[in-house]
């Protein structure tokens, strides 16, 4: 009886809570790299107003590299906590609604026992197989026996579903609590990684906000400059030379999704439609090819399968940086279309601008 009130108890409290999982939030937590040194002394071309006391605007720019870097991973241990959290939420709902049927169900066996006690009562109080004794009709006792085997039939078979579904409702009730165990960690995960994002945007705007326009240009120049440089080395390792594969047919189809979102911003934790964080944008270019694929840049890599980068075709997804916290679609002629960061928009880019982690196929 106490167990059962239990199961009860706990069916309520979760349908409950139910109510309240479309505003939990929580987040994984990214590792931050330690903060690169800047160069003894940079020469920067043209007439400027001074960099930050002490700064080069090339140690600037390593500095918010970094800094929105790790936005990026923090950013990707955000999208991993709320998807799990949803999937956990959506479990949450189904247990809770098996539970609610399971206590129906079970009230509906235990009226079924009372009813055949009270047929039993009404009867004399005695079993049918002390009233069948008494008869002298043959047909009278041959109708009897056969009603006692059937009731001893139901009988057999209402005890044992009841022991089910009691059974049931107890292995719902801890598989509940189970789940909104890791609902609740989840939750966690991602306040805190949305904490660790806000923090690093908030310090790369600080510190950009300290610059003046000619040396906010400056920097976009020193940006694109680096990029340039990256992409040539890329290129002139004759990698052209070995991709020659053509797209699928899903394959066009996600980048031609992924091109009509050129110009939009990114915004960190976003799937569209009017913006997107990197692996947002790719996630949502191959669901509309018919390709459902993992929400994170690293659960991409991970569960993705790996091509070498030789045999790399339009479609493909590179990931970038050591902890795959970044991902751009190939689309062919060394370019890739990504949404780069806070502060830029969804755009094409030198496919080996950026640290290439390696390459999967979403169809293969």
């Amino acid at each position: 009886m106490i167990r059962r009130r239990i199961a009860t108890a706990a069916a309520i409290a979760v349908v409950s809570a139910v109510t309240a999982l479309t505003v939990l939030a929580a987040p994984g937590q990214a590792v931050a790299a330690p903060e690169p040194q800047p160069p003894a002394s940079v020469t920067v071309p043209g007439e400027m107003a001074p960099a930050p006391p002490g700064e080069s605007l090339e140690a600037v720019r390593l500095k918010l590299e970094e800094l929105y870097r790790q936005a990026a991973s923090a950013t990707d241990a955000y999208n991993l906590a709320e998807e799990r959290t949803g999937k956990q939420a959506a479990e949450v709902v189904r247990l809770a609604q098996r539970m609610a049927a399971g206590q129906a169900r079970l009230a509906e066996l235990k009226e079924h026992a009372g009813a055949a006690a009270r047929a039993q009562y009404r009867g004399g109080g005695l079993p049918p197989e002390a009233q069948l004794a008494l008869t002298d009709d043959p047909r009278l006792f041959l109708d009897g026996l056969g009603r006692i085997q059937q009731g001893h039939k139901a009988t057999k078979d209402l005890i044992a579903e009841l022991a089910r579904t009691q059974a049931d409702l107890t292995s719902y009730s801890e598989s509940a609590s189970a789940e909104w165990g890791k609902l609740e960690t989840n939750r966690l995960k991602r306040d805190k990684a949305r904490k660790e994002i806000e923090t690093r945007i908030a310090e790369a705007r600080e510190l950009e906000d300290r610059l003046e326009q000619e040396e906010l240009a400056r920097l976009l120049e020193l940006e694109r400059e680096a990029q340039d440089r990256a992409q040539s080395r890329w290129l002139d390792s004759g990698i052209l030379e070995e991709i020659s594969g053509r797209a699928s047919q899903q394959g066009r189809k996600a980048i031609d999704f992924a091109t009509d979102q050129i110009g939009k911003p990114y915004v960190w934790g976003a799937e569209g439609p009017g913006s997107y964080d990197c692996s947002g944008l790719t996630s949502q270019a191959w669901a509309a090819a018919g390709r459902t694929i993992p929400r994170t840049s690293q659960e991409q890599w991970r569960l993705l399968p790996r091509v070498p980068l030789g045999d790399m075709r339009p479609g493909d997804l590179i990931i970038y940086h050591d902890d795959a916290s970044h991902v751009g679609m190939y689309v062919g002629n060394g370019s890739i279309i990504h949404a780069p960061r806070p502060g830029r928009h969804v755009t094409l880019a030198g496919a080996g601008s950026m640290r290439i982690l390696g390459v999967v196929r979403p169809d293969r």
